[in-house]
């Protein structure tokens, strides 16, 4: 009996082994689906064969990459291969005159024929890589001709496209942004138009190896109606093509993309035109202040003189170092003489009244002197007075009212009118006569030098009126 028992347990354990063995096997195919799954698998029991891995569907094989020496140009010996060429500006960035040059991105794109390329295909379907099948192949070697910075994108890759036809056509994309010298005239600035220029060439092939050519000729170039600027409008976009010739290297093809600038002036008129006018008009009105107010006239003349040459200085700053004379030069350094002449102006104004005074002085203390030596008249012809007033008026009054006066009869002064006084002087009646009309000339002039200010007030204006019209009609 302890025999059977002990059989009986001993074919327990072995069914319970089994059992556990077949619960794990099973469990192993369960959890190895699941990994599948996540991987991207479907749930099913055949085997996933990875297409990218098989040896037939390899780039370098279907393309035959290593049957071919690439280093060499299509068609090597041959004639020139056509490569055509379209751009696609997607901006222009910035104008800069000081250092005249541009910015600009775009996409550029090449199309030509390798037939070392050419694979079977069905369906007829182009193939599209990116950059890394591009330095394994032959691509034209286009560079921008007087470039001073260039680059091609790369974020998040470099952005290359190649896109091979089964008949060996080949498309090749980058995007670039580029600055490049812009040779431009400033005599007219700001009232000036830009043309810039792109130029696009092989650095290596000649024309006899490379044919480089608008794809569609004025259709070859699309920019994207967005595109503007804040100190230029954009007029138009155009494409040219022409030889150029090296006189060590030879003849290459050279593609041109030309896009005319015109500047807005309204920026220029607030913060250069309409501040120099308006100092102009400043200067003028000193005219209207009294001569003898020496600190008003002079503080004002000196402020806008000063101002004028900061304008000056602003404008030029911003500006390359030009060997010619702007537009904007001839504006504000006209506008610089205006105000620079108001000064003087006041210069002349003030120097005449000064000998005037010196010259009224002297006369006064001359007539003083005459009143007191020569008290009497006997046996002059003809007698007359003048009246010499203090602020240098001169009168001639009636003989009749003075005849006959002696020093002892003539008014005395008072203290409230020293500054005027009788003289009584003997005039002959023939070359006296003469000498008395040319020195009331000369005393006239020298009285009415505020006639200066007076001129001035309608011949400044209007001789800036009269600049100005010539000037924008002239630019404009």
């Amino acid at each position: 009996m302890p025999y059977y028992i002990k059989f009986l347990f001993l074919i327990f354990c072995l069914i319970l082994i089994g059992e556990c063995r077949k619960h794990k096997s099973r469990k192993r195919r369960w959890s190895g689906a699941v990994e599948s799954h996540k991987h991207g698998a479907p749930l099913t029991g055949k085997k996933i064969v990875d297409n990218t891995k098989s040896h037939k569907v390899k780039t370098d094989h279907l393309l035959r990459v290593d049957d071919h020496d690439f280093t060499m140009r299509p068609a090597f010996a041959g004639p020139a291969v056509p490569v055509g060429v379209d751009v696609q500006v997607e901006s222009l960035d910035s104008i800069s005159e000081v250092d005249m040059d541009f910015t600009m991105t775009l996409y550029l794109r090449h199309y030509w024929k390798d037939e070392r390329l050419s694979f079977p295909s069905t369906t007829n379907k182009s193939m599209t890589f990116d950059g890394r099948l591009v330095k394994k192949i032959w691509v034209p070697d286009v560079f921008f001709v007087h470039s001073k910075r260039s680059f091609i994108h790369d974020t998040t890759t470099e952005n290359i496209m190649l896109r091979v036809f089964p008949d060996g056509h080949v498309l090749y994309s980058l995007r670039v942004t580029v600055t490049a010298a812009c040779n431009m005239d400033f005599s007219r600035f700001p009232l000036d138009s830009q043309t810039c220029t792109l130029e696009l060439e092989s650095y290596a092939y000649t024309d006899e190896d490379l044919m480089l050519y608008w794809k569609s000729g004025d259709e070859s170039l699309s920019t994207d109606d967005r595109i503007s600027l804040s100190q230029f409008l954009i007029q138009k976009f155009h494409t040219t093509s022409r030889l150029a010739f090296y006189s060590s290297t030879g003849w290459y093809n050279r593609l041109y993309i030309n896009f005319t600038l015109r500047r807005h002036i309204f920026f220029f008129l607030l913060q250069t035109y309409f501040p120099a006018t308006l100092m102009v008009m400043l200067s003028w009105v000193s005219f209207w202040i009294d001569r003898r107010a020496v600190p008003a006239r002079v503080s004002l003349g000196i402020t806008t003189v000063l101002t004028m040459s900061t304008i000056i200085t602003g404008v030029n700053a911003s500006m390359p170092r030009v060997s010619y004379i702007k537009a904007v030069d001839i504006y504000l350094w006209v506008s610089f003489v205006f105000v620079f002449l108001s000064v003087l102006e006041y210069a002349a104004v003030n120097y005449l009244t000064t000998v005037r005074d010196g010259k009224d002085r002297k006369l006064r203390e001359k007539a003083r002197e005459q009143v007191r030596t020569s008290p009497c008249t006997c046996g002059m012809s003809h007698t007359g007075t003048v009246m010499v007033d203090g602020d240098g008026t001169y009168s001639e009054a009636d003989t009749n009212s003075l005849a006959g006066y002696t020093r002892a009869d003539a008014p005395e002064d008072t203290p409230e009118k020293q500054e005027h006084m009788v003289v009584h002087l003997s005039l002959d009646n023939e070359s006296t006569g003469t000498k008395k009309k040319a020195r009331f000339r000369s005393f006239s002039l020298m009285q009415n030098t505020h006639a200066i200010d007076t001129y001035s007030r309608m011949i400044f204006p209007g001789s800036y009126i009269i600049f100005n019209l010539i000037y924008w009609s002239a630019y404009c």
